[in-house]
């Protein structure tokens, strides 16, 4: 399992990529990324992730984020990283599901999937047609 810090950016995405990896390097069959205290995660943490998700699939590992906040989990969503790497509301509930024959994909378990429109523009475009 690793444990992310509260907020992931530019200045320290780098080394949460090489977190990661340090810990696949350690071969697990799934590794649990614990984002539960995290609040804040920008595109270059986002590329972090699905680096460090590319490599564990390489080597025939699975992911699994623990994300609470609703900022995070919409950054999740927005980006379509919530459908590539299971996500989970705590630690207990990813580590459950490490145990079950899950696939990787989207979870949202306990979760409400993110309105991809939420201020309603594809309904404004649709009447401007």
């Amino acid at each position: 399992m690793a444990t992310l810090p509260v907020e992931i950016d530019i200045a320290n995405a780098d080394q949460v990529r090489e977190d990661l990896l340090t810990v696949l390097n350690r071969g697990p069959a799934v590794l649990v990324v614990d984002m539960a205290g995290t609040t804040f995660c920008d595109s270059a943490g986002v590329n972090a992730i699905v680096r460090a998700y590319k490599r564990a699939a390489a080597s025939g590992a699975r992911m699994r984020l623990v994300v609470s906040a609703p900022t995070v989990q919409r950054v999740l969503a927005i980006t379509a990283v919530d459908r590539l790497i299971g996500t989970y509301p705590t630690v207990a509930a990813a580590l459950t599901a490490v145990d079950q024959p899950a696939k990787d994909g989207p979870s949202h378990r306990g979760y409400e999937p993110a309105p991809t429109d939420p201020e309603g523009w594809a309904a404004a475009e649709g009447e401007r047609s």
